[in-house]
């Protein structure tokens, strides 16, 4: 009882398995294929479609609306950004140039075989964010005080997202907000940043950035350049560095500021009235006397305050300072020390090496001197003229 009903199931199994299977497989192998395809706005696509098996029929494009771009390697649609890239019996790729956001939707491949086969590619359009704007900015602004700037940009599809810095430091604004534009295509985007400044700010860039897929990494971004202006600050500085007695010397102010400092007031400590008013910033001491020794006072002065600066000025006596270059002569008389000493070296030992060889010289010559014959006495033969015999005569000296 249990097996008849499996019979029949086999037989059908078995049925399917010896019907013609080619049906299937035509039809999988006559699947055209596609795929999705990302391009910027202004930029080109190239929409492939490949077919293993065409069945001795031709590979059709067509647009979102339907209309026939190509079939096979036969224009359809008269518009020159579409081009031809490669037409054969398994495969139809064209290319589409200067794409716009019209151009974004569903595109279709057919093949006309029985039934008709068709594939989807969906072409996605980036709009190419505009640089942004910064507004907010009006004029300079003073130390420590708060500003708020605002940035915006348009044209972008998908919208994009800002960032606010500082220079090479990152401001943290507030959330990007997003706007549909009016072609309900692409949006606009917008931040804004609020900082309080100070004096290390004055010249400082505040750069908004925006951030997209379609700028591929490139830097969109626009910045604004502030003015921050505060109280001065000054030093005294003091020209030689290390005066003397009877040399002419100059201090100078030197005042920082936003605005610079136009006025400077010279004062020394114990003595009334001030020294100097003057918009230049140096106090000259044309010949240095002791009496001059003190403190002295420097008020720097701008529309945004004052600052004094002090210095202690102590007069040293006129006895010149050891400068570089009388090291350099004192390094030049050493050298010139030690030549002198090596050559007393080479000559004591020259004169020791003449002073030898003149003794052995000498003994050499007292040698030659005892075998000759003596110096004192002297033979003197005479030969005299009687006949007879030679008389010979010897003196002894």
């Amino acid at each position: 009882m249990g097996a008849r009903p499996a019979l029949p199931l086999l037989l059908l199994l078995l049925a399917c398995r010896g019907a013609p299977g080619g049906a299937n497989l035509s039809q999988d192998d006559s699947q055209p294929w596609t795929s999705d395809e990302t391009v910027v706005a202004g930029g080109t696509v190239v929409l492939k479609c490949q077919v293993k098996d065409h069945e001795d029929s031709s590979l059709q494009w067509s647009n979102p609306a339907q209309q026939t771009l190509y079939f096979g390697e036969k224009r359809a649609l008269r518009d020159n950004r579409i081009q031809l890239v490669r037409s054969t019996p398994h495969e139809l790729s064209i290319s589409i140039s200067n794409v716009a956001l019209a151009d974004e939707g569903e595109y279709t491949c057919s093949i006309f075989t029985m039934p008709v086969r068709t594939a989807k590619s969906l072409v996605t359009v980036l709009g190419i964010p505009q640089k942004p704007i910064i507004t907010g900015y009006k004029s300079s602004l003073r130390e420590k005080e708060t500003t708020t700037l605002s940035c915006q940009s348009s044209g972008s599809k998908p919208a994009a997202q800002l960032t606010w810095r500082k220079g090479d430091q990152e401001l943290h604004g507030e959330p990007t907000r997003v706007q549909e534009d009016p072609n309900g295509k692409t949006f606009t985007v917008s931040s804004s940043v609020t900082f309080q400044v100070s004096r290390e700010d004055d010249g400082a860039d505040i750069v908004c950035s925006v951030n997209h897929e379609s700028l591929k990494g490139a830097d969109r971004s626009t910045s604004q350049r502030i003015e921050v202006l505060y109280t001065p600050t000054a030093k005294i500085r003091p020209d030689p560095p290390h005066p003397r007695e009877g040399q002419k010397l100059l201090l100078h102010c030197e005042g920082r500021g936003n605005p610079v400092p136009q006025q400077y007031l010279w004062e020394k400590e114990g003595s009334v009235p001030p020294l100097k008013m003057t918009q230049e910033s140096a106090l000259i001491f044309p010949f240095l006397n002791k009496s001059d020794s003190g403190t002295y006072g420097c008020t720097a002065t701008s529309n945004m305050g004052s600052y004094k600066a002090y210095y202690t000025l102590n007069v040293n006596d006129p006895s010149p300072v050891p400068s570089s270059s009388s090291t350099y002569h004192a390094i030049i008389g050493g050298i010139v020390a030690f030549i002198v000493f090596l050559l007393l070296i080479l000559l004591i030992f020259l004169g020791h090496y003449l002073i030898r060889h003149k003794g052995t010289y000498l003994t050499h010559e007292a040698k030659g001197s005892d075998d000759a014959p003596d110096a004192d006495t002297a033979i003197i033969n005479a030969e005299g003229g009687q006949s007879g015999g030679d008389d010979k005569k010897e003196y002894f000296i």
